[in-house]
């Protein structure tokens, strides 16, 4: 795979986003299981929340495993806010279709 991907930036570039948001769908999985509301957005500016959070040169680029990361190559796919939301200010969920009215089972 590492060939193919070294071949095709194109191809790991898109890989690199659909598993990472795969990942992200897991965290906030495993956080909700935990009893933590969850806020996980797109749309903002990741150029901005990149060069705040992995500035380049980035102080943690020493990898314990004798590798390094390369400066920029860490980039945000996804913001999520976690925490204990307060219920008095949650809005009512908003109406749902049963489960017969949205599927069918073949």
């Amino acid at each position: 795979m590492k060939e193919m991907f070294v071949q095709l930036p194109e191809l790991a570039a898109s890989t690199v986003m659909r598993n990472s948001s795969l990942q992200g769908a897991y965290f906030v999985l495993a956080a909700r299981s935990l009893g933590l509301d969850c806020g996980p957005m797109s749309g903002f500016d990741n150029a901005k929340v990149d060069q705040e959070f992995f500035p380049v040169p980035a102080p943690w680029t020493g990898a314990t495993d004798g590798g390094f990361i390369a400066a920029g190559a860490v980039k945000s796919n996804f913001l999520c806010n976690l925490g204990y939301g307060d219920v008095a200010k949650l809005h009512p969920r908003g109406p749902r279709l049963e489960f017969g009215e949205a599927c069918q089972l073949l």
